[in-house]
């Protein structure tokens, strides 16, 4: 039986990052994705970490309305916070079903000074990497983690990682349902 996930997204780093998650935990189980457009209520580059969660259970919530008749919903949300080191980004992950809800954040990173301006500025992560790195639509492809490791990390495993780490709750009910 082929489950479906519907996923707030149709950046293909997140899709691909989400299906490889659910396939890696669940091997036995053949998986069917339902990309949808859909706001997250924050700003376009949330800027804390609670406006990042805030962003992926709006984009869940929205995907739930949107789309009933799924076994999962999966919202990523991109997200910059500065610290006393500097400016970090990560993304949190919100997967839910009917009944269960998984959540797990990316690792962090601290971005590059010139990067850090831009987004200060008013540009958004993927843009401000465009400019520092001349590329074009990075956020589509590897990413700020990706352009500043030669891809030795790149978005889609960054997010992967942490889709994989949202769903003990669904792979283990017993544990967490108490």
């Amino acid at each position: 039986m082929t489950k479906k996930i519907v996923i707030a997204s149709h950046n293909p780093v997140k899709i691909n990052a989400t299906l490889n998650g659910f396939r890696r935990m669940f091997p036995d189980t053949d998986f069917e994705t339902a990309p949808v457009s859909l706001p997250s209520g924050v700003s376009e580059q949330p800027s804390t970490e609670n406006e990042t969660i805030l962003g992926a259970q709006n984009r869940v919530k929205n995907a739930m309305g949107t789309i009933s008749d799924a076994d999962f919903w999966v919202g990523i949300e991109g997200g910059v916070e500065t610290t006393e080191f500097g400016l970090t980004a990560f993304a949190w992950i919100i997967i839910r079903s009917v009944e269960i809800i998984g959540k797990a954040r990316t690792g962090t990173f601290l971005l590059p000074p010139k990067v850090s301006e831009l987004i200060t500025a008013g540009k958004e992560l993927g843009e401000a990497d465009d400019i520092v790195f001349g590329r074009s639509n990075s956020k589509q492809e590897e990413g700020a983690i990706g352009l500043l490791t030669n891809n030795v990390i790149n978005r889609q495993s960054l997010y992967e990682h942490a889709v994989i780490l949202a769903l003990p709750p669904f792979k283990n009910p017993d544990f967490y349902n108490l």
